[in-house]
Order: C-alpha cells, then sequence, then structure tokens
C-alpha cells in the first residue's frame, strides 16, 4: 500500500542529518576510541622522547646555562652532545681531541663509575684514565627516568584513562584514545547520545568546528590528494585534542624536572615515534591521518622500527631501494614472494603506516644487566670475584628501587656469561624463594656459578664478564612465612616459666593479657590428662625434677586438674608435636571456625580468643601441679612412682582422694567416674 505523501524517517535527528554532510566515522568508531582499541581509526598515540637525555641529566645535575655546549664522556668517546654542542659539528663519531678542538668551550662530564673495592658508584675525577678498575654505571640516568615517568602518571588521569608504556630510559609511548574521548564527549554533546535508530554503524555528523588552531605544533603537510581547505572531520580533533595533552606534559616535566622533550602524535605507534623525531629539540609534530603517505614516502623505510638491521639489508639489496615512495609500487605478492608471507603481508602494511601494536601499560623492567669488557683481559678468579662483587653491588642497588626489599618484585633466575677468546658459556641458577634477597646470597651464587665454567676449564684470559637477573615477578604481601607458625623449644621452656604467675588473671579478663602468646602443645600435657601408671615426663613443668612417689600417694586429681574440663584439643594435637622441625621448632593448628564454647568455665568466646583463653587453663593446672608437686616429700628413688589421676581411675583399687583446696572464681569439679 503506497502512501502519497513523501517518506520521512521516525528519528527525530534524521531531518538534521540529511541537511549536513556526514562524516566517515561512525557511532561505532567512536566507542572504539572510548575504549582504546588498536584498530580504531580515531585512534591517538603519542609519543615523547627526551632530548639528548644523557647530556641533560648532567646539565640539571651540575646547574648548566641550557645554552652552553656539553658532552657525556665514557672512557675515550662520547655518548650523547646537547644541541647547543651540536651547532659546533660534534657528533657522537668523532675524538675527544676533534671535539675540543671544534668547540673549545665545550664542558666533558664523565659518566659515573663504580671503582674496584666501592660499594657505592660515584663521579670519580679523571675517571676515562681507569679502565682497567672502574666500570660505568647508568644509574644516574634511570633514577631521572623514573622521576620523568612518574611525573608523566602524575600529570595524566588515572587509568583506565591513563595508559602509558616506558619504552627506553628516554622514551614513552602514550595510548591517549580513551582520554581524548572523555574530553570529546564534554566539547560535542552532540555524538554523546545513542546513535540513530540504534545502529552504531550510523555515521556522525560532521564536526561544527571549521578551523582548528594547533598552537606551535609542526604539523605535517596533507597527501597530495587534500587540502587545508576541507572541513576537518572527528579523527582532526581527537588529534588536535591529543596535542593539547602531550603539549600540557611536556611542559609539566620542564616546570618540575627542566627537561625538554619532544613528541609525536599519530594514529599508531610506528608513526607517532617517527614524529617526535621530525622536530627537534623541544617541539611536537602532528600527523594527521590525511597526511600519513606524504609523511612516509618521504622517508627512508630503514629508520622503521623494525625495518632497519638485517631485513631493512634483505629488502634493499632485493628490490633495489631504501626509499618508501619507491617501494610503495611494489605488489604484496612481490613482497610475499621475495621475503615469505609473513615478512612480506608485514612490509607491505608497514610502509602504508598500518600498525596496530597496542601501547602496553606495563612499565616494569623485566631483567638487569651489569657487565664489563676487560682491557687487558684478566687472568684470575680473585679479579674475576672482585668484579662479580661489583657486578653485584650493581644490581642489587637497582633491585632495592624495584622494591624487592619491600618484596614487591623479585627475580628468580640468575645468569652468569663468561667470554674466553672467541667463546662465550653461560650458567644459570635460581634465586631461593623462601628467602629474602641480599648481595651475599646473589654473590654466593655468582661465585658458584663461576666455579662452574672454571671447572670446564680454559676461562683465562677472560675479556668479558655479565651477571644478570631475570624472570621477575610480583612478590606475595600479606602471606605468612612458616615460621610464625612455630615457635622453639627453648620458647615453649620460657613460656613455661611465664606461666607461673598467671593467677592473678581474672577470667575471661582477655585484655588484662596484653601481650598476646602463641598457643603452644606440650607432650607432657597429653601424658598429664592420659596418665595411666606407667609414669610421667620429667618436663611436666619448666623447672621439674623427677617426682617421686610412693603408690599409695594421693593421686592429682583437685580442682586445679577439673578445671581443665574437656581438653581433648590439646590431646589430639599434641599427636602432632611428636616430630620437630630439624631447628627444634613445634608445629602449631590454627582453628578456622568462628565462635568457640569453652567447657571448662561454660563461656562463649570469638576463636580469635581462644588461644590465649585455652592458654590461661593450661596455665592454671600446671601452676596446680606444681604446687601439689612441691608440697609432696620427696621419695627414695627405688620406690618412685609417677603421680597419675587417671591411672587410679582405670585400676578401681582404691578411691581416690582429693586435695582440699579453694576453688577459683569460675572452676568446676569434673566427674570422671560417671
Amino acid at each position: 500500500m503506497s502512501s502519497s505523501q513523501p517518506f520521512l524517517t521516525s528519528s527525530p535527528l534524521s531531518l538534521t542529518f540529511s541537511q549536513r554532510k556526514k562524516s566517515r566515522f561512525t557511532y561505532k568508531q567512536l566507542s572504539q576510541l572510548g575504549s582504546s582499541s588498536p584498530t580504531c581509526p580515531l585512534r591517538v598515540i603519542a609519543h615523547i622522547d627526551l632530548d639528548a637525555f644523557y647530556a641533560q641529566c648532567e646539565g640539571v645535575r651540575l646547574n648548566i646555562a641550557d645554552d652552553q655546549p656539553l658532552a657525556v664522556q665514557q672512557w675515550q668517546g662520547l655518548i650523547a652532545i646537547n644541541y647547543p654542542a651540536r651547532r659546533f659539528g660534534l657528533s657522537r663519531f668523532i675524538t675527544i681531541e676533534e671535539a675540543k678542538r671544534l668547540c673549545p668551550n665545550l664542558i666533558m662530564q664523565h659518566v659515573a663509575t663504580w671503582k674496584e673495592g666501592d660499594d657505592k658508584w660515584a663521579y670519580h675525577e679523571e675517571a676515562f684514565a681507569h679502565i682497567a678498575t672502574h666500570k660505568v654505571s647508568l644509574d644516574p640516568y634511570r633514577m631521572e627516568s623514573r622521576k620523568i615517568l612518574a611525573w608523566i602518571k602524575d600529570v595524566l588521569p588515572p587509568p583506565p584513562l591513563q595508559r602509558v608504556e616506558k619504552a627506553s630510559v628516554d622514551e614513552v609511548f602514550l595510548d591517549l584514545s580513551a582520554h581524548v574521548h572523555s574530553i570529546l564527549l564534554e566539547r560535542y554533546p552532540e555524538i554523546s547520545g545513542p546513535a540513530p535508530y540504534d545502529d552504531p554503524t550510523e555515521w556522525l555528523p560532521r564536526p561544527h568546528t571549521t578551523a582548528l588552531d594547533w598552537d606551535t605544533d609542526a604539523l605535517v603537510d596533507l597527501d597530495s590528494t587534500e587540502t587545508e581547505e576541507d572541513d576537518p572531520d572527528w579523527d582532526d580533533i581527537t588529534m588536535l585534542i591529543g596535542s593539547e595533552i602531550v603539549r600540557s606534559v611536556r611542559s609539566a616535566i620542564f616546570q618540575r624536572l627542566k627537561y625538554t622533550c619532544s613528541a609525536g602524535i599519530a594514529r599508531n605507534k610506528m608513526i607517532a615515534k617517527l614524529g617526535s623525531a621530525h622536530k627537534k629539540p623541544n617541539q611536537q609534530t602532528i600527523v594527521r591521518n590525511r597526511a600519513t603517505q606524504q609523511f612516509l614516502g618521504n622517508l627512508n623505510f630503514t629508520r622503521i622500527r623494525n625495518l632497519g638491521g638485517k631485513l631493512g639489508e634483505e629488502v634493499v639489496a632485493k628490490f633495489g631501494t631504501n626509499q618508501v615512495k619507491e617501494l610503495l609500487d611494489v605488489s604484496m605478492g612481490q613482497l610475499k614472494s621475495k621475503l615469505g608471507d609473513d615478512t612480506g603481508s608485514w612490509v607491505y602494511e608497514t610502509i602504508r603506516g598500518n600498525d596496530f601494536s597496542e601501547v602496553n601499560s606495563r612499565t616494569q623492567i623485566k631483567s638487569m644487566l651489569s657487565a664489563k669488557s676487560f682491557q687487558p683481559t684478566i687472568n684470575s678468579i680473585e679479579k674475576a670475584e672482585r668484579w662479580l662483587r661489583i657486578f653485584v653491588a650493581d644490581i642489587f642497588s637497582r633491585l632495592i628501587e624495584e622494591g624487592v626489599l619491600e618484596n614487591k618484585r623479585r627475580p628468580k633466575t640468575i645468569n652468569l656469561h663468561h667470554r674466553q677468546g672467541g667463546q662465550m658459556r653461560s650458567r644459570q641458577a635460581p634465586i631461593p624463594s623462601g628467602k629474602g634477597i641480599n648481595e651475599n646470597m646473589l654473590f654466593s651464587i655468582a661465585k658458584s656459578l663461576l666455579g662452574q665454567i672454571i671447572v670446564d676449564g680454559r676461562a683465562w684470559p677472560c675479556s668479558n664478564l655479565q651477571l644478570s637477573v631475570g624472570g621477575f615477578e610480583e612478590g606475595l604481601t600479606g602471606n605468612r612465612g612458616i615460621g610464625s607458625f612455630l615457635v622453639r623449644s627453648d620458647e615453649i621452656k620460657a613460656l613455661k616459666h611465664s606461666n607461673q604467675d598467671t593467677d592473678d588473671y581474672p577470667l575471661g579478663d582477655e585484655a588484662s593479657r596484653t601481650e598476646k602468646r602463641p598457643r603452644v602443645e606440650n607432650v607432657a600435657m597429653k601424658k598429664f590428662i592420659s596418665m595411666d601408671g606407667r609414669g610421667a615426663s620429667e618436663d611436666v613443668t619448666a623447672n621439674s625434677t623427677s617426682t617421686n612417689n610412693s603408690s599409695d600417694s594421693p593421686p592429682f586429681r583437685d580442682e586445679h586438674l577439673d578445671v581443665l574440663g574437656d581438653m581433648s584439643g590439646y590431646a589430639s594435637e599434641a599427636d602432632h608435636l611428636g616430630s620437630k622441625t630439624p631447628d627444634g621448632e613445634v608445629r602449631l593448628k590454627i582453628p578456622t571456625d568462628e565462635r568457640y564454647h569453652c567447657k571448662a568455665c561454660n563461656s562463649t568466646l570469638n576463636w580469635a580468643g581462644k588461644e590465649e583463653h585455652e592458654d590461661w587453663h593450661f596455665a592454671k593446672s600446671v601452676q596446680a601441679q606444681e604446687k601439689y608437686s612441691s608440697a609432696q616429700p620427696q621419695q627414695s628413688a627405688g620406690h618412685s612412682k609417677p603421680i597419675s589421676s587417671l591411672s587410679h581411675r582405670k585400676t578401681g583399687n582404691h578411691k581416690a582422694k582429693r586435695v582440699s583446696q579453694k576453688r577459683d572464681k569460675g572452676q568446676s569439679r569434673l566427674a570422671f567416674n560417671r
């Protein structure tokens, strides 16, 4: 059935949409931006790179003016040159003498070193002349790197909006997608609602912004098919917001720590990293989606991450070019046929700017290495062990910063690499997990590994030693070691002595016993309860001696024994005390129920107070035995017979006599013969 009226959709937004040009992006892709999806075309990734980092660290430490030429020296070479010094033509490949000739006012600061015999790195005068007895330490730069990373995390909002990856000591990746998404919805509420028809594949409306202010950013020119007159789309808006965030982060780093850095902002990690190196120092480069091919086309593809080295050389050899724009003409089939399916596909996507790798927010290190190349070589185990001591001190100082003393993280393995001539040999050993890590432990393991290598023969002369720890794992917190469940035998004896003065505790007064004692279950208690006439142990009391009584002595069956009530828990658990640990410790049992009813005094307690409560009963019984034993005359050894209330009850040959003593409050007699 047809209608004479023109069709209008039911969505109240449809007229607005139909009258406006639509975006190239959908509501689904907008949602992916909020979840930091690596395949989202609106994604925003930033790469922050510290400018001449080692040189900056020394400049900040020495409080040198920003325009003062400075280079960082390691032995007879330069490993970092600041930008004022680069204006004089200095590079890392020139000699010390040439650097001084090109820049007479150049400050050359040698890196910190470990000196043989020292337990801490330091800045030594003329360290470059002591290569045989010193070892380079990069700890000052690692410490500054941690400060910068921590400050970046403080400036950004907390997770899940924050995703930070430490790529190296002087570079960091940021996935700003979720952060940008939250700002985007605040600035443009028209896209914050649900999609028309609740269809996420619907196109977003075009942004109402027609001109974008990029401030001082370096903008890469657009591709040849694009013009700046074209109205911006949402990918341009997200890049703009991302650039604002990065600018604030860079400013905060300089204001707080006095370090400058450069940055690249793009849709993925690969392009962002290339962008951060595009304009240096202290600038940031924006590579919009519409400028990707223009940016990559002018590059040497060996600068792209993972396309340098052997793979880059192979591509150059097989296709005769190192330029991205020339390699773009090669089909995927040709790339696969010459490089293999996987490598060919990866190269095809990479040179077109496609990279879906994620920003890994786990910034913790995976291993630590301390090494030394010997010039001249070393020829004795004594010298090798002295260097192992330095390696261990170096690694342990970094472990402390990783939180190993607080058991936050700890390595599982230790490795030693030894080079003799052209042969490198390695040995590995586990680090004991049940003990705290310290320098002596690591040094002992390292010496053992060195001994294994020496036993194999041909260990000298040694040209290189490397010690490393790895396999880091998160430490367990809140766990109690097995030692907290054990009590040594000498502590048991001390506890028995302390039990002699427990009469002053009123029944149930838990607060008066301020110091909680571990529960100690004595084998003598079991024998004491279940005496059958064979005799009692000599250590029934802390200061006990053999108590010799004749057979007609009154059995130990007074009110102080009655107060024990149902002590079957002690009797049954005492069985576990027969086997002690090698160092004389006794195993304890830990209750798990919530409530405990004491039959001896008919009171109900929390399990938390059960141990103290039963300790009190136990102490009273021991004290009663003490009093009774001291009241008995010494018998001849030939007629001695241990006392046992239960043995008298079991034989049934005579009636047990009861010691007439006043019962304490709360005590009751037990009817053993009923």
